[in-house]
């Protein structure tokens, strides 16, 4: 955990030196979000339904596994969703399509995750408008587009917005970027159709908003050199286990592991954080344990003491219920 990131979690002294920034931050959203409100800068509609999953702080709360789970549900439902991305630390700029096979160096970590993952044509840009036009001309068949992350982009118009929290964080301290970790005050979250807390199975009702709770769970790794080969964590029993996380919140990753009885040498990165061969240079490493995020990073570079922990999202069938009933009404 960084410097920053430790001042977020309460209202210490640091947070508060950042806190008139804070103040700058917030009236600059503020100002931008009353522009779309006016018409004055202008949000697109795609001609199917749009779905929004994202949060409203900064760092990682489960998304991409939430999106990976509402796209399964959508399918077994008749519908023919299509997936749209930022491609967050990806150097492409245009909308471009992207593969199990694509770089994430170019087109994002998350982006090539939920091509892999989904079986749901996924289209990575900038701008999302931009992306999901370019997604339903390649895609006739889409009858639906998820957005992971983008709840702040404004310029996509949408029909369902799906806000996730993470249930051991929350908001933080409470208070905007830089100060604090939120992008938006914590009353947006009363304006979206629904919030699923991650890591809580029976979450409080947030202000009369339909709320959900989400579990990520996986305990079977596979091995990154040859997927032909699977283990489980007894399997680690008695040998020595670095485990790796560039991801939003690697401590989560960590107490997974831990919680499934394995003892570990924890490294936490940055999120998005480009992996090179050096990163995984552990003498005396007999394993080294990473999740499919950072996965597709190491791919190329990958030896047998590789082994990744697929998870997948657990979420109450409510929430699936719910966006089906919206859907109908648009």
């Amino acid at each position: 955990m960084t410097w920053l990131e430790r001042q977020w979690q309460s209202r210490t002294a640091g947070a508060a030196l950042l806190y008139p920034l804070s103040l700058l931050f917030g009236a600059a959203a503020a100002g931008r979000r009353a522009l779309y409100r006016a018409g004055i800068l202008k949000r697109e509609r795609l001609r199917v339904p749009v779905i929004i999953v994202g949060n409203i702080t900064a760092g990682g709360t489960g998304k991409t596994p939430l999106v990976l789970w509402l796209c399964n549900w959508l399918r077994a439902h008749g519908y023919h969703p299509g997936i749209v991305t930022r491609g967050y630390g990806g150097s492409a700029a245009q909308p471009r399509p992207v593969g199990i096979d694509a770089d994430p160096a170019r087109d994002g970590d998350e982006a090539v995750l939920l091509a892999a993952r989904s079986a749901c044509p996924v289209w990575s840009g900038r701008e999302r408008a931009a992306a999901g036009r370019a997604l339903l001309n390649a895609h006739p068949e889409c009858d639906v587009v998820v957005a992971d992350d983008g709840l702040q982009h404004y310029a996509l118009e949408r029909d369902i917005e799906i806000a996730v929290v993470d249930g051991e964080r929350g908001n933080g301290n409470g208070w905007l970027l830089p100060a604090g970790p939120l992008r938006e005050p914590p009353s947006r979250l009363h304006t979206v159709d629904a919030v699923v807390v991650n890591g809580r199975a029976t979450p409080d009702a947030a202000n009369g908003v339909a709320t959900f709770g989400m579990q990520l769970a996986g305990d079977r790794f596979y091995n990154l050199a040859g997927r032909d080969r699977s283990a489980g964590p007894r399997d680690f029993a008695g040998k020595s286990v670095h485990a790796i996380a560039g991801i939003g919140h690697p401590q989560r990753f960590f107490r997974h592991l831990e919680q499934l009885g394995m003892t570990i040498s924890a490294h936490p990165y940055p999120d998005h954080h480009a992996f090179t061969r050096d990163d995984l240079s552990y003498d005396g490493a007999d394993a080294i344990v990473m999740t499919e995020k950072d996965a597709v990073k190491c791919l190329r570079f990958a030896t047998q003491r590789c082994w990744v922990l697929p998870v997948d999202a657990h979420v109450d069938s409510a929430l699936g219920a719910l966006v089906l009933r919206k859907l109908e009404s648009v």
